[in-house]
């Protein structure tokens, strides 16, 4: 595990001191682990820890870099020094994972738990990581008698983010007995905070502030084009370099072009490829960050495979990147040690529009440049808009002469976009942070929870509603909304009135029936699936693909991937109306109405109404039809395929978190009586398909499958530290067989839509693959059509052979044939290939040694 775990051992007895000492005997405990460890702490973090000894509340509004993660390890200390619960919260779930491997490395495993709403770990622990929506969910249903002592919150100006802020208000008002240790660096004026924390819990609230950066910054703005500034900045020693964009498309193809610049020397390559190793890129883009890192440039952003982004930290900790393009992500406690942020520009398109950086936003990206006993400066550098560098150039050449001067024809900024000039720059690096605004909203999750306390009273919800940090005006809204959402569960039998029913007042209210503690979570519409499983017909030959479709409705809708199949759709069609002539007009007007692919669309939204009737709380949410597990097994695509073909390779990670939420589902939802032979081997090929791309999901998952039982330190070991797992594919047969399954139809289905093309790119790491084109004209040539329905996918119309090859017995290869159903059922028409064991180990997807067309 390592020595940090040695600060769980160093715990005082404090039962064995006196009253009196208890305080100095936790506080030198502490200040004796850092100084064995050789850490020196700064006065902030000194005086933060003796605050949180005394048992006061902190806000820690200190700069980035500036060691808060120390605090809250001192923090975590004292709870645990006085046998208390303390919780750690984060907005995101991986940082919330890699907080809880790291306090397990320092506490032990045993004293750490998870909780995720995905998945709980020794929820029993004395030290719980948790996502801020748990904590408050937990607020919600205990209040007062909540088992929380302690409440860590990183990244504190979530509390400002509209759609999650109430998640980091309600702990603060539904936790009286708890102590806090709010942390960011860019909280502005906290005044009002400290007055209401001290109010609310009866403890002193202390602000540590120290403005001083351990590692000052330096701020430049420039007007060189951007390749220049890297250049510039690797000259004069500023390197690593982190370079901000706003886009993962940008990023990755600012990375492409910095391949021109020399960055690293033959020693630094032979550094970063024996650090690399064996690590498996099995990926399109794997094969380009590969390359790209060999050149001691990274790509980092939130689209990429989790494996692949550890693997840049990674490498980003050993010091051996120069470069490193990735988007804003670094502003939320992203571990990649930099010395210079460079800001490719100084706007972002939120979602709504195209605007200019908060200061919060620019300070908390900004502050990740200087790396702590590395750097005694770091740099901040951020780029003039293109139309100003050229402008700049022309100034430049006409020199000091008026006449020249007054002819410059100066580029305009674009228009529709947000720009920025030096005087932005110069006003977002001396602004203060916005102040932080109250976010808080209310739900029917909410009202359940508050109703679902043990001593439920009306004024629970009264002083939820009154006492959040909402304006007057804002709380009188709330009050008409949380009074029309109780009138709706009252009406859905959901919540009674146990004295007076005739004339309900919220004050003697009770739920009917138990709601699952997170409810509002993980899947919160999973009840829903569930029940609209029974209006699915059992007999149907698309059963086990409905049963797919209804649990995709419920999940989280991965945007990127639904864009593409929407475009790729609109293709489609817009081929279609021209071959059949429609005119321009009508295309365009028709292409309005063309969308992603919906399953059950209908028939859903029709049994969601009917949900939403006896469980109003539903109504906070949306089902969204969609398909892409149904459309993967429905085209018999691949990972790479399915990326392949909608374009999708800079969102390989966004794809992979899809179908690990989907995996995950199906797996523990599905009951036993509507699952299926078919849907049982969908569920171990998703699996075995998840584990090839990237095992870290899965492998998390499965480690955690526990809640009572705290990991081993191996288990600690290995996903922490990033260690790929080794299962080989051909480990297991029931998963391979569907994938083997799926690539030959995925051939039949090409070769009966005459994409060449396609099929080429599919099989072109064989040394000599098929004619198909020449096999397509003899085929249709013989018949008009290609069957692709159900019965042309059946088991019949397949054989596989393993441990045979076409010479013969063989325990390396497969055999298969795949019968093409063409309309005369003449069946004499085949593709029959060899699959390769080893290869297919190697790749992590089915690999054919060779593949014939047998002709009937």
């Amino acid at each position: 595990m390592g020595v940090a775990a040695d600060l769980a051992r160093l715990l005082p007895d404090i039962e064995e001191v006196p009253e009196s000492l208890v305080d100095d005997a936790i506080l030198e405990s502490f200040l004796g682990w850092t100084r064995d460890r050789g850490i020196t702490l700064y006065p902030a973090q000194e005086e933060a820890a003796t605050a949180l000894v005394a048992e006061d509340n902190v806000i820690l509004a200190t700069p980035t870099g500036s060691g808060k993660s120390m605090v809250a390890i001192a923090a975590h200390f004292v709870a645990l020094a006085r046998k208390q619960r303390s919780f750690y919260t984060a907005p995101i779930k991986a940082l919330v994972s890699e907080k809880f491997f790291d306090l397990c490395q320092t506490f032990g495993p045993e004293n750490v738990g998870m909780m995720t709403g995905d998945a709980t770990v020794n929820g029993n622990a004395p030290i719980i990581c948790a996502t801020a929506e748990i904590v408050a969910n937990i607020a919600l249903r205990d209040g007062a008698n909540a088992r929380i002592d302690q409440v860590v919150m990183d990244e504190f100006h979530y509390y400002s983010e509209p759609d999650r802020g109430w998640a980091w208000q309600v702990p603060l008002l539904e936790l009286p007995n708890v102590q806090f240790l709010l942390m960011s660096a860019t909280l502005g004026d906290t005044q009002w905070l400290q007055e209401d924390l001290t109010r609310r819990t009866g403890r002193t609230t202390t602000h540590v502030t120290g403005s001083v950066r351990p590692v000052p910054l330096e701020f430049q703005y420039v007007y060189t084009p951007i390749h220049e500034t890297v250049e510039n900045l690797l000259d004069a020693g500023l390197a690593p370099i982190y370079i901000v964009h706003f886009t993962q498309r940008e990023a990755a193809e600012h990375a492409q072009a910095l391949t021109s610049v020399s960055m690293i020397d033959a020693e630094r390559k032979q550094q970063i490829a024996e650090a690399i190793g064996d690590f498996r890129f099995t990926s399109a883009f794997g094969k380009v960050l590969s390359k790209l890192l060999r050149k001691g440039i990274g790509i980092h952003h939130a689209g990429m495979l989790p494996k692949y982004r550890r693997l840049v930290e990674r490498l980003s900790q050993q010091g051996l990147l120069k470069v490193i393009c990735g988007t804003d992500t670094l502003g939320v406690g992203i571990n990649v040690p930099i010395r210079t942020v460079l800001f490719a520009e100084l706007a972002k398109y939120d979602g709504i529009r195209h605007r200019i950086l908060k200061s919060r936003e620019f300070h908390q990206i900004a502050g990740r440049a200087g790396r702590a006993g590395y750097d005694t400066q770091g740099t901040v550098v951020v780029q003039a808009p293109e139309h100003e560098v050229e402008n700049f150039r022309l100034r430049q050449r006409a020199g000091s002469d008026p006449a020249k001067l007054k002819k410059l024809r100066k580029k305009a900024a674009p228009e529709g976009r947000a720009t920025w000039s030096e005087k932005t720059f110069e006003r977002l690096t001396t602004a203060e942070p916005e102040e932080l605004v109250s976010q808080f909203q209310v739900s029917n999750s909410m009202l359940l929870n508050v109703v679902a306390r043990p001593e439920w009273t009306y004024g629970a919800l009264r002083h939820l509603i009154r006492g959040n940090h909402d304006t007057r005006t804002k709380q009188n809204a709330s009050i008409h909304r949380i009074i029309e959402l109780y009138r709706g569960v009252l009406r859905a039998g959901v919540v009674e009135e146990y004295e007076d029913p005739q004339t309900p007042t919220g004050i003697n209210a009770r739920l009917t029936e138990d709601m699952p503690v997170n409810f509002a979570l993980n899947q919160p519409l999973s009840p829903f699936a569930l029940a609209a499983l029974d209006l699915l017909d059992p007999e149907s030959d698309t059963y086990t693909m409905d049963i797919i479709s209804t649990f995709e409705a419920v999940l989280d809708d991965p945007r990127q991937i639904l864009t593409a199949q929407m475009k790729a759709a609109k293709s489609e069609e817009i081929a279609a109306l021209k071959a059949e002539g429609v005119d321009y007009t009508e295309r365009m007007a028709l292409l309005e109405e063309v969308t992603w692919p919906k399953p059950l669309e209908e028939h859903l939204e029709d049994a969601f109404e009917m949900f939403c009737e006896g469980s109003p709380w539903a109504r906070d949410f949306d089902i969204s039809p969609k398909s892409i597990v149904r459309d993967m097994i429905e085209k018999a695509m691949t990972f790479s395929d399915f990326i392949a073909t909608y374009g999708l390779a800079r969102s390989e990670g966004v794809l992979l978190r899809y179908l690990t939420d989907a995996w995950k589902t199906l797996d523990h939802s599905v009951p036993a009586k509507h699952r299926t032979e078919q849907l049982d081997d969908v569920i171990v090929w998703l699996g075995e398909l998840i584990r090839q791309v990237d095992s870290s999901l899965i492998e998390e998952w499965a480690t955690m499958g526990d809640e009572d039982t705290p990991l081993t330190e191996e288990q600690v070991a290995e996903i922490a530290f990033g260690v790929e797992d080794a299962s080989l594919l051909s480990s297991n047969p029931r998963a391979l067989t569907t994938m083997v399954r799926n690539l030959f139809f995925r051939h039949v289905e090409l070769f009966a839509f005459e994409r060449e093309d396609t099929l080429a790119a599919l099989d072109d790491y064989m040394d000599s693959p098929p004619e198909w084109p020449a096999a397509m004209d003899d085929y249709f040539e013989e018949y008009a059509d290609l069957g692709l329905d159900a019965d042309a996918r059946s088991g019949a119309m397949i054989r596989i052979q393993r441990g045979q090859g076409w010479d013969g017995p063989d325990n390396n290869l497969w055999l298969v044939r795949q019968t093409l159903d063409d309309p005369e059922k003449d069946h004499g028409w085949a593709f029959e290939g060899e699959v390769d064991l080893a290869a297919t180990d190697e790749a992590g997807e089915v690999r054919l040694r060779g593949l014939r067309i047998i002709q009937g």
